[in-house]
């Protein structure tokens, strides 16, 4: 593995439009006045507090850049959006309107509403933690109209050659002598549900028609494609054509200044500029770093481009990139200087089919070896926007079944840990907020999120209202978290026993599993029952390669939980064989310490 000097990080997503709110109507389908929405000012200073004291060093506040919405803005200058083009009320935080201003929904005074954003950075830097926000380079709203950009800034498409199907130079790409149709609907699916509204009508002028944000080429694209939204163009032609430069062999082993120095004298295409000059912006802003949406879509070698011109600005930046297919993974790490990809295809799936109780702890080691040269820069979560909630009815229907998951994820390697809100108090998505379906909690609609509101306790933040359960399940994440970023071992050694064990230890089934980490200064054997219903006793066995490691000779060694403090243990090592005794509750961890 390799050896990090640095502590682990923590992130805390969070959907700002719904963390302050506190109306508990959830009306599906319903406005902003019938049910609710957040503001930036809800992240008040205790608010902040308590996420940080939750073990966080990173907010990503998702949803910040102005989208499309349903919602009369026109007095501040901004125009309607249309409901045969927004998906849900509140609309989706990935169809970018304008990105140069933020999210009017999330102001008190909609007139200030970048100053109120500032405000917040300058508090979550106050109170210890770093900001990262959404930037979404593949596409952007079907009505991309800035109002807010700096002078000199010209809009996506503004200075398109709409009469050409491509161009290097085109921010996207036309479909000629066709003009764009609203998807046919399906399945009794309406835009705002049956709710008549003076700019539904089934049509939006868009002429010539542009491609749609998955890809699709269609001048009426399915309703199941983004149609909200259009694709960017990367200087990548129909045909798969690169137009700019590619970068020459070996420069995945070069640093981001080289990256930098590269791009200096090169033909740009100009979407990669307007990307670039939009990230700089809001570093300008305070923001510390971005998460970038489905990056794979986009050209590893604008990452390079866009990356290195970030990190010259500040080499600190958080870059954590949506990439799905692990073959590409090294070249978004080392091409395109990504800090951070998600570690969803393999790790997250397996531990999830192994939560839900089909999977066998004895994937999960051979994912963690094959990662093991990129270990640091896979980022670990069990819930995010796009997945289902743990608690809810088609994951695994128990917030406790996240447990031994959640300690896995969190200490099997260097990488960041991301949780997102709510998770830590066991909220389940089941609610119908219109758009989607349950089981994750909504990100297009107006909605609140009934257990994070108990912790939120009518804007006191103090769980006041979270039954016993929640409250436990919060304890253990705090202790937990608290934990992962205060250990040098985490930032260290990795090696797997399970497999040691599975072949020569009694008592230890597939549905455990355990692995050590350990620094100079500190050794950890780490030990979770996936099982909800068995309990399991058996003598884990430490096998002689990592006694040797350890520098142990015969004798006895104690060990002491660090979660609770309530269970210690003694390693018993002879004949260069250690062996420790595990009396493990169902959904139990221990994370023990060498004292």
């Amino acid at each position: 593995m390799i050896k990090i000097t640095q502590k682990k990080y923590v992130v805390y997503q969070v959907f700002t439009r719904l963390f302050g709110n506190t109306n508990t109507t959830n009306k599906p389908w319903g406005t902003i006045e019938e049910n609710g929405v957040g503001k930036f000012n809800d992240f008040t200073e205790k608010a902040l507090k308590e996420i940080k004291d939750l073990g966080i060093s990173h907010i990503w506040y998702t949803g910040v850049p102005h989208h499309a919405v349903i919602n009369d803005y026109t007095e501040y200058g901004i125009s309607n959006d249309d409901p045969d083009v927004v998906k849900g009320r509140a609309g989706s935080p990935y169809a970018v309107k304008d990105y140069y201003n933020v999210n009017p929904d999330l102001a008190v005074n909609v007139s200030k509403r970048l100053q109120e954003f500032e405000a917040l950075i300058l508090r979550t830097h106050q109170a210890g933690m770093k900001v990262i926000i959404d930037i979404v380079p593949n596409h952007v709203a079907r009505d991309y109209k800035s109002i807010s950009k700096p002078k000199g800034v010209k809009d996506f498409g503004e200075d398109d050659n709409t009469k050409i199907s491509y161009d290097k130079d085109n921010n996207f790409y036309y479909i000629q002598n066709e003009i764009f149709k609203v998807p046919e609907w399906r399945n009794g699916y309406s835009p705002l549900g049956n709710e008549e509204y003076f700019l539904k009508d089934n049509k939006f002028k868009e002429e010539p028609a542009k491609w749609t944000g998955n890809g699709s080429r269609l001048a009426q694209p399915d309703m199941n494609d983004w149609y909200e939204t259009v694709k960017v163009n990367y200087g990548v032609s129909p045909e798969g054509n690169k137009h700019f430069e590619v970068l020459p062999e070996g420069y995945e082993n070069e640093d981001f200044k080289s990256h930098f120095e590269f791009w200096k004298d090169k033909d740009i295409p100009d979407s990669w500029i307007k990307f670039r000059d939009i990230a700089l912006y809001w570093l300008d802003k305070g923001v510390d770093g971005f998460r970038y949406d489905m990056a794979e879509m986009v050209p590893v070698e604008f990452w390079s481009y866009m990356n290195s011109s970030i990190k010259m600005k500040n080499p600190e930046a958080f870059l954590l990139a949506e990439v799905y297919n692990p073959s590409l993974y090294r070249d978004y790490i080392k091409k395109g200087k990504m800090d951070y990809l998600y570690d969803k295809v393999q790790l997250y799936d397996t531990i999830k089919h192994i939560m839900q109780g089909h999977g066998k702890t004895d994937n999960i080691p051979p994912i963690l070896e094959y990662l093991k040269d990129i270990e640091h820069h896979m980022l670990h979560f069990l819930e995010n926007h796009d997945e289902q909630r743990i608690s809810s009815s088609e994951f695994a229907g128990n917030a406790d079944k996240g447990m031994p998951a959640m300690v896995v994820s969190a200490t099997s390697s260097t990488a960041p840990t991301m949780i997102y809100f709510g998770q830590e108090v066991g909220e389940d998505g089941s609610e119908n907020a219109g758009f989607g379906l349950p089981t994750r909690t909504s990100i297009f609609d107006y909605i609140g999120v009934p257990a994070h509101q108990r912790w939120i306790n009518n804007a006191q933040f103090d769980g006041g209202q979270l039954t016993n359960e929640e409250r436990n399940l919060r304890d253990f994440y705090k202790r937990l978290l608290n934990f992962t970023i205060s250990s040098s071992a985490l930032v260290g050694e990795y090696q797997d026993i399970h497999l040691y064990n599975r072949e020569n230890t009694e008592g230890y089934y597939d549905k455990v599993l355990s692995f050590v980490r350990w620094s100079v200064d500190e050794k950890l054997i780490i030990v979770s029952n996936f099982d909800d219903t068995n309990a399991f006793e058996f003598d884990l066995k430490i096998p002689s390669n990592l006694i040797q490691k350890w520098e142990l000779i015969t004798g006895e060694y104690t060990f002491e939980d660090q979660l609770y403090k309530q269970f210690k243990s003694v390693l018993k090592v002879q004949n260069e064989i250690g062996m420790v005794d595990i009396k493990l509750k169902p959904l139990e961890s221990f994370i023990l310490k060498l004292k």
